[in-house]
């Protein structure tokens, strides 16, 4: 088999390509990060698996000997046209050519489990684009998916965050809905040079396990995490300040509310726990 450098070469001079510097396109050229991806997706021939992004494809082809089915999500044209050409043949592929945002990806899955009951189970796998990042991880998380995990890479800067415990030093609004949706880990750090063009700074493979039930029990979920945004908006306010500005409550309410918890008027949001955001959230709620 041809080393993924190789294979990445060759499709570039095939076909005429160059990234997108606009899709924040990054070719994968190392052969240990995506066997280290594959490997730690555990996938099976029972296994739907979605990629977002696929590119060239380098990361697809060793989907597709694993899997029962791979759906690609691709948005550049170019990208589409090599990828139909180059799985012409496989019968467990399919792409969808949309923005990964615009996707009904409950429907996606709902469609393609109906054709297919033997595959049990949903896996996401992809190596995102920086620009991006965030509000994919936040579209797979929120639209509360029939999936068992999500094995992506990202920048490392925001595997950091991802990956962080609530109250610790990397810790970002991001982190906490991680926390409340799924347990997360990381699985190996890739540096630049892994990519065709190298990006200026180093990338992480995670994994997200889905949470079955939540580790908190919340009255008001979109109360929930508009108190933890409001809170992240500006760090270096106090939580009461930046609930009062962020129009989750009156200055009154939250003090009472800080006071009835035992928990400090100064107290900044980094500080707190996953379970301390719900108490708030819940007091407020019943307000």
């Amino acid at each position: 088999m041809k080393s993924v450098l190789e294979e990445t070469k060759f499709l570039m001079n095939k076909y005429h390509i160059h990234a997108n510097k606009s899709l924040g396109q990054n070719f994968l050229i190392d052969d240990e990060a995506v066997q280290t991806i594959v490997e730690c997706a555990t996938i099976t021939k029972k296994d739907l698996v979605i990629e977002i992004g696929p590119g060239l494809g380098t990361l697809t082809s060793r989907l597709l000997e694993k899997a029962g089915k791979v759906i690609a999500i691709e948005l550049d044209e170019r990208m589409i046209h090599i990828l139909k050409e180059r799985f012409y043949l496989y019968d467990n592929f399919e792409i969808i050519e949309e923005d990964i945002l615009k996707v009904d990806l409950k429907e996606v899955i709902r469609q393609s489990q109906k054709q297919n009951q033997e595959l049990t189970a949903v896996k996401i796998v992809a190596n995102l684009p920086y620009y991006i990042t965030t509000p994919i991880i936040m579209k797979l998380l929120e639209d509360k998916l029939p999936v068992q995990s999500i094995t992506v890479m990202v920048q490392k800067e925001v595997a950091d965050r991802l990956t962080a415990m609530p109250g610790e030093k990397f810790a970002g609004a991001i982190t906490y809905s991680v926390s409340y949706y799924a347990t997360a880990k990381k699985i190996v750090l890739v540096p630049n040079t892994s990519f065709i063009p190298a990006p200026e700074v180093n990338s992480e493979v995670i994994q997200l396990t889905i949470r079955q039930i939540p580790p908190v029990d919340i009255k008001d979920e979109r109360l929930f995490f508009n108190i933890i945004k409001a809170s992240f908006m500006q760090r270096r306010k106090t939580l009461l300040n930046g609930l009062t500005n962020g129009n989750i409550a009156s200055k009154e309410a939250v003090k009472e509310c800080l006071q009835a918890l035992n928990i400090p008027e100064n107290v900044r949001g980094e500080t707190l726990s996953l379970e301390q955001f719900a108490q708030i959230s819940n007091w407020l709620y019943k307000k």
